[in-house]
């Protein structure tokens, strides 16, 4: 696969190292005109419907509001991670992703706003090129560890699974939708990256690490963006269908 080339991405505050309450938050407000949906009639029809993004990412929030999903509803799943990290990184983050989506789905399908249109979850993991899933730092010392470790390695891999939920307008069992996607990028970072430039990126004032990446940068950031449209078109491709099978069937008696 041909390499990539880097793109920054965008800064956020470095993170606090805490386990903070999952507080739902209301749609995140953006100085300046929104961005405007694609031009999509599928996406058209969730255009002013509740959409839940599952992870307090930031990051998140900015890859989705590039496809004009910015009038969002942020409640992170308050499930604790706990599977297994003897899980392939595959499935670790697809049980992960699940999970979260499964579990804010289930909180708020009886919402007295209304039921969501869409339910976005995510999960990322960095693994070492022995395959070991590694750990979220949970200080800065943990975070400048782990990035000089991915820095004397030759390579690591990056993966995210995307879980995206709708419900389906018929009673039909189990009453939702739900599309999956895991995607694997390769990150390389410079060998001439000093511990100044490291301590610098946790300190959120550089952020270029990486060499060079075979894959996804959207992935690295984490929400694979076109992977993720995809799931979208489909969940709610699926509602289309059943309704039109309904339609039919009404027809007929």
């Amino acid at each position: 696969m041909a390499d990539v080339k880097y793109t920054p991405a965008p800064l956020e505050p470095p993170p606090s190292y805490e386990t903070t309450a999952s507080t739902p938050l209301k749609p995140s407000m953006t100085k300046g005109p929104l961005p405007r949906a694609l031009d999509l009639p599928l996406l058209s029809s969730v255009q002013g419907r509740r959409i839940i993004l599952a992870s307090a990412s930031p990051r998140r929030r900015q890859l989705l509001a590039q496809i004009g999903l910015s009038n969002l509803s942020v409640i992170p799943s308050t499930v604790p991670e706990a599977f297994s990290k003897t899980l392939s990184p595959f499935e670790y983050v697809l049980q992960t992703a699940t999970q979260k989506a499964m579990t804010v789905y289930s909180s708020q399908i009886d919402n007295p706003d209304g039921e969501p249109a869409l339910v976005i979850a995510a999960d990322t993991v960095v693994v070492s090129p022995r395959g070991q899933i590694l750990e979220k730092p949970r200080s800065e010392a943990d975070h400048i560890a782990m990035l000089k470790g991915l820095r004397d390695s030759i390579s690591h891999k990056v993966y995210t699974a995307v879980v995206v939920m709708a419900p389906l307008s018929s009673a039909r069992d189990p009453g939702y939708a739900l599309e999956s996607t895991v995607e694997e990028t390769t990150v390389k970072f410079g060998r001439d990256i000093s511990d100044d430039l490291i301590l610098s990126y946790i300190q959120g004032i550089g952020a270029i690490l990486v060499e060079r990446i075979e894959g996804s940068f959207d992935n690295v950031v984490g929400l694979p963006l076109r992977p993720t449209l995809a799931l979208v078109e489909k969940v709610l491709r699926d509602d289309e269908d059943v309704r039109d099978e309904f339609a039919e069937a009404e027809e007929e008696e």
